[in-house]
């Protein structure tokens, strides 16, 4: 079992219940040592006397603040120590935000969070609940190792999840970092109709287990062929930059390869499942064959042939359903729902479903 890298407690309000911090995540990359070239002879860190040239023992390493050239504040551990806010020991909930909310790029690190004894569960397991049913997180800050962490605590199915997030002058500002970044949103077009299409037909479940460090497969393979002897297939380099030129037909084929391997894409969204059901009213065309391969095939949903008059009655939750994103997303733009761009699917089909709903013509 493993052992908690921190304990200490979290407060919110007046509540207070002790716990421990797990880690949450563990590294597998391969890692080597550093031999000197030509001998094999191993090298190793060793900290030194700078003056003396003698190697010094971690007791007796203490920190220094440089405060003129080669002048130095001592500072102790202990002196850290007495200075932390809580004294190290404790997560002090100053906010509740929503979870969504918290850009992605704060997030750093992930630590469970255990309460610390049975008597402790009721009242970690009432913060768990109140969480997960407002879908807010905890903001917190506490100390350890000498450093002072923002951080976000959250509810998963059955525990507490503490995420340390970057402060706000630690995240660095796109448009001043970059070198070149687009000067428009795309808004609209066939490009970005099939963009969406493509999006659509590869979208699935989230399942982490699908995915593998194929880097680190390689550079265990090397290793063990080094080792006896052999010799290692050099990788392919990285594809060419698609060209604007050459947009369309990259997307239409990428569509075309989307279709033939979504059939058999593990876990697939449910409405690349609907299969018969939705073919069973269409036309059994030549062009229909052909277009079968594609997700979000139009020739494969009758109800796409329908007369404008008949779309503008609006279409049963049923036949929308059989529609692709894409395609729900460009019915919402010819009829001028306001926020597409932001919806879901379901979100979209409930706005082309609702009678009377409210377009950017009659929102003016």
């Amino acid at each position: 079992m493993a052992r908690a890298i921190w304990t200490g407690v979290i407060t919110f309000g007046l509540v207070t219940v002790p716990v421990g911090l797990f880690t949450a995540t563990e590294d597998h990359t391969v890692h080597f040592h550093q031999l000197q070239r030509g001998t094999g002879d191993r090298i190793r860190n060793r900290r030194v006397n700078e003056r003396t040239g003698e190697e010094v023992s971690p007791a007796d390493i203490v920190k220094g603040y440089e405060v003129g050239e080669g002048e130095y504040v001592i500072v102790e551990p202990d002196e850290l120590e007495e200075i932390a806010p809580g004294r190290s020991k404790t997560i002090e909930i100053s906010d509740f935000v929503d979870l969504d909310r918290i850009e992605p790029v704060y997030f750093a690190r992930t630590y469970y969070v255990a309460p610390r004894g049975e008597e402790y569960l009721k009242v970690y397991e009432l913060l768990r609940a109140a969480l997960e049913r407002t879908g807010k997180a905890g903001v917190a800050t506490f100390v350890m190792r000498n450093k002072q962490y923002l951080t976000a605590l959250r509810a998963e199915d059955r525990l507490l999840v503490l995420q340390t997030l970057h402060w706000a002058d630690e995240v660095r500002d796109p448009g001043r970092e970059l070198p070149e970044l687009p000067s428009r949103r795309a808004g609209s077009g066939k490009e970005l109709d099939m963009a969406l299409r493509l999006v659509d037909a590869l979208s699935g479940p989230w399942e982490p287990r699908r995915y593998r460090d194929t880097y680190q497969e390689k550079v265990r393979a090397l290793v063990q062929a080094k080792a006896e002897g052999r010799e290692v297939a050099v990788a392919e380099g990285p594809p060419e930059a698609t060209g604007v030129v050459d947009l369309m037909a990259v997307l239409e084929s990428s569509l075309v390869r989307a279709g033939a391997s979504g059939s058999g894409r593990s876990g697939s969204r449910q409405d690349s499942g609907r299969g018969a059901s939705a073919r069973s009213g269409s036309r059994r065309s030549g062009s229909a064959g052909k277009d079968s391969g594609r997700a979000g095939s139009r020739a494969s949903r009758p109800e796409r042939a329908r007369p404008p008059k008949d779309r503008e009655r609006g279409a049963s939750r049923s036949e929308l359903r059989q529609l692709s994103k894409a395609e729900l997303y460009e019915r919402a733009g010819e009829q001028g729902v306001v926020g597409r761009s932001r919806m879901t699917r379901d979100q979209l089909v409930d706005a082309l479903a609702r009678p009377g709903r409210r377009t950017a013509g009659s929102a003016a």
